[in-house]
């Protein structure tokens, strides 16, 4: 049976690679799938890798109709066997029920990428709404790690090193940014929680041995 399947992670655990992996997979089988994204970091129509494989994408845009793209490349004799979406986190809810339309109606597995929080651990509304409606929802395996060594669980936004709490929820950037530059770092809850990036633990003198820890 065709599916709606939400992969998620934190940044930095490899959900662009997967992608560009089933794709890649499902091609060597002679099958053709649609591709779609949304500000990926190289730029409109691409989905691309920190490894630093890219492909060409259909940009999902503000307010375009994703069930409708697929059903017009169908009419015009297209062959679509499966839908990829990269930085499903950006959609609108209403696409993401699109989504859903393209596996129930049109009969095609539909796989889905992203990140289901932002850098305030807020979901973002394109992640709640596959939430909700996603046959399976699938953790990436590969754990990105903060810089204490930990398992990564939270994105966050920083400034100039520092991670900042408050902006628009949607700010394009990467992972290591030079510190001048607005960027991501991911972190366990702890540091997180108390806002510890690497740049502000190296400017403290801090490392895992010597942060305060509860006494219970």
């Amino acid at each position: 049976m065709p599916e709606l399947v939400f992969f998620s992670g934190t940044m930095d655990c490899g959900k662009s690679t997967l992608a560009l992996q089933i794709g890649h997979n499902r091609s060597a089988r002679g099958l053709r799938g649609v591709i779609f994204t949304r500000d990926d970091r190289a730029g409109e129509g691409k989905l691309s890798s920190r490894l630093g494989l890219v492909t060409e994408a259909v940009e999902a845009s503000e307010g375009m109709d994703v069930y409708g793209y697929v059903v017009e490349q169908l009419s015009k004799g297209g062959k679509v066997d499966y839908a990829i979406v990269d930085e499903a986190q950006f959609l609108a809810p209403v696409q993401v029920d699109q989504l859903a339309r393209v596996v129930d109606d049109l009969g095609l597995d539909v796989f889905a990428f992203g990140i289901t929080t932002d850098f305030r651990t807020k979901l973002f509304p394109g992640s709640q709404r596959l939430i909700e409606l996603a046959d399976r929802i699938e953790t990436l395996q590969v754990e990105a790690l903060c810089w204490c060594g930990a398992r990564a669980t939270h994105n966050a936004r920083t400034v100039g090193g520092r991670m900042v709490v408050e902006g628009a929820q949607v700010v394009v950037g990467d992972v290591n940014r030079p510190v001048e530059e607005v960027g991501y770092e991911v972190l366990c809850r702890r540091h997180h929680l108390g806002r510890i990036t690497s740049a502000s633990a190296r400017a403290g003198a801090l490392s895992p041995d010597v942060l305060p820890v509860s006494s219970d």
